[in-house]
């Protein structure tokens, strides 16, 4: 009998790509996320952005700001759902240590990069990060474009 092959589902929900532009992502944690039930049916739908989120640390604990997470139109008709309501990240006490020292001491802000699932639960890859200068942001720019080239001219290359 053949062994069983592994499924490698992407099971990421949403990406934050502006974060990677703005900021040098030093330090990466996985957090897990209090969501309420039609969170959680939006989330599978796929309705999440992540744009300006930001973690804001208060009373030693961590809340994801500036998610928004879009209701469905099937989300029950006697309640109002929030979309951008403030949501508490799960973390160990040394985490949650090293993020408020980070944030409070050296001038970084914490990220949220990445809402993904694991099992039934909803994660977010959050990360420590320090803002680019304009120049960073030219080179990092400069060089995407001279990736996008190169694979260009080895396509070329390989087609003749």
């Amino acid at each position: 009998m053949g062994k069983k092959k592994a499924k490698t589902t992407d099971t990421t929900i949403v990406q934050n790509k502006r974060a990677r532009f703005d900021y040098h992502l030093l330090e990466s944690f996985e957090a897990g996320v209090v969501l309420t039930g039609w969170e959680v049916k939006a989330l599978r739908a796929g309705k999440a952005q992540l744009t300006d989120s930001y973690v804001l640390m208060k009373d030693g604990e961590a809340f994801l700001l500036g998610t928004q997470i879009t209701p469905l139109a099937t989300a029950s008709t006697h309640y109002v759902p929030d979309p951008t309501r403030t949501r508490k990240l799960l973390l160990n006490r040394r985490e949650l240590a090293r993020i408020l020292a980070a944030v409070s001491a050296k001038g970084q802000t914490c990220v949220c990069t990445k809402l993904y699932w694991k099992g039934h639960l909803v994660k977010a890859d959050i990360a420590l990060a320090q803002g680019k200068q304009a120049h960073d942001k030219r080179a990092t720019q400069k060089d995407r474009e001279w990736g996008v080239q190169k694979q260009r001219i080895m396509r070329d290359a390989v087609k003749q």
